[in-house]
């Protein structure tokens, strides 16, 4: 669903690499396997997908759908799955209802570890390194809803080559594959193959139907991503039939999210990241405020509206922004979601504003959560530490310190905190 960090971390095969062309690729895979995933991490699904269920009901009109999306969008992904599980029961034979279910299940693992809450949120958006391994079972789950889509898709396929919604569909599939590869797996090269894939199939559903609109953001996000490449590594893409242009990317990508289409909340995430790297700060903004009054119990759309405020500038907004996401955290409106994050956040704008008092007061907000994010509960200590230091509190400095080494004394934040210990921090 939203959208996302991109995260340049090379896996061990590329870290093997040496030479300057391989780094270069290596970036390119890393940067392009997350991009282009964006749309692999939501409900892509067609609009127009109506295959018959068994009681001759048709998918698109079944009225649990909408209850669904609702909870999916707002992270409530433990009533979203077993509702897409009835719609599936319903319509067992259309793989966008399977393409629903295998959606919200990945996004319920990848919050779960930590793939969606890694306290990076104010650099890139949403998703960063996962922090915790993933579930056996849920990877196994993964996997048998891929290749139950995958075979539905390939029986209508066999029956009509040139059929659009089963073309579209199986691009859905591979492009959410290539998200749990990435963020699970962390296989860039199988990422990068299912995610041209994706775009291969949505090229030709705009080939076959031109007014397909939902297709524009697969290809959308992979133009802008090929348009932002260094000329080296547009060359080189371009050798295996691949281009890009980041205004016909952005274009794209506005059309989908002005559709009114079931992708049209996905288009406005990724054009908001996009448009965030442009530099385009407010225009970003307007998407993510609509994003948060339309699903107010998913805080990450607030959040980022606040980290975009800091990035144009305006820090009073920003900080108004963070408090409020913490206070709706405090009186429950987001359930059982690591809103502390938001805390972070303004501790992180205070601590730039120099207010070191405000800003180990807003680290400290994190611990009063009952279970926080345990690696954003870490660096919020770490970084409370840090400000006693500099409030010359040095007695307060040291137990904050040895509180991060207790946690978890195998991370950077508790290497950091051990040689605090011994030596205080200085800016």
């Amino acid at each position: 669903m939203w959208g996302l960090r991109i995260n340049q971390k090379l896996g061990p095969s590329q870290k093997s690499l040496r030479s300057a062309d391989h780094r270069r690729s290596s970036l390119f895979l890393g940067f392009l396997a997350l991009c282009c995933l964006l749309e692999g991490s939501a409900l892509c699904q067609s609009a127009s997908s109506s295959v018959a269920s068994a009681d001759g009901g048709s998918t698109q009109h079944d009225p649990l759908l909408a209850s669904a999306y609702d909870h999916f969008y707002n992270m409530d992904y433990d009533r979203a799955v077993p509702e897409f599980e009835r719609v599936l029961e319903r319509h067992p034979n259309d793989p966008a209802v399977v393409n629903h279910l295998l959606s919200a299940v990945l996004m319920r693992e990848l919050y779960r570890m930590g793939a969606m809450n890694s306290g990076e949120y104010a650099n890139d958006s949403f998703i960063g390194q996962a922090h915790r391994p993933a579930d056996p079972k849920a990877k196994e789950h993964i996997k048998q809803l891929v290749a139950r889509a995958e075979s539905l898709e390939e029986q209508e396929l066999k029956a009509n080559p040139n059929n659009v919604i089963a073309i579209y569909d199986r691009g859905v599939t591979r492009a959410q594959f290539s998200l749990y590869t990435a963020l699970v797996e962390r296989a860039w090269f199988s990422a990068l193959r299912n995610a041209v894939g994706a775009r291969h199939d949505h090229e030709r559903v705009l080939e076959l139907d031109p007014h397909y609109i939902d297709a524009k953001l697969v290809v959308g996000a992979h133009y802008y991503v090929m348009g932002s490449l260094p000329w080296s590594a547009k060359a080189a893409v371009a050798l295996v039939g691949l281009n890009g242009s980041k205004e016909k990317g952005l274009a794209y990508l506005r059309e989908v999210a002005s559709s009114g289409g079931e992708n049209a909340v996905d288009a406005r995430v990724v054009l908001s990241l996009f448009l965030r790297r442009e530099r385009r700060f407010d225009e970003a903004r307007v998407l993510m405020h609509g994003l948060a009054e339309q699903y107010p119990r998913n805080y990450l759309f607030s959040l980022e509206e606040a980290n975009l405020y800091r990035s144009s500038g305006h820090m009073q907004e920003a900080a108004e922004e963070y408090r409020k996401v913490w206070q709706n955290g405090r009186e429950g409106k987001y359930g059982n979601l690591h809103y502390e994050i938001a805390a972070w956040g303004l501790g992180e704008l205070l601590r730039s504003q120099k207010d070191y008092a405000g800003a180990v007061a807003s680290y400290e907000l994190v611990s009063q959560v009952s279970q926080p994010d345990p690696e954003t509960l870490q660096k919020a200590n770490l970084a409370a530490g840090e400000m006693y230091d500099l409030l010359q509190k040095r007695d307060l400095a040291v137990k904050k310190y040895e509180t991060v080494v207790a946690e978890n004394g195998s991370t950077p934040p508790a290497d950091k905190a051990r040689q605090y210990m011994k030596e205080a921090y200085r800016e």
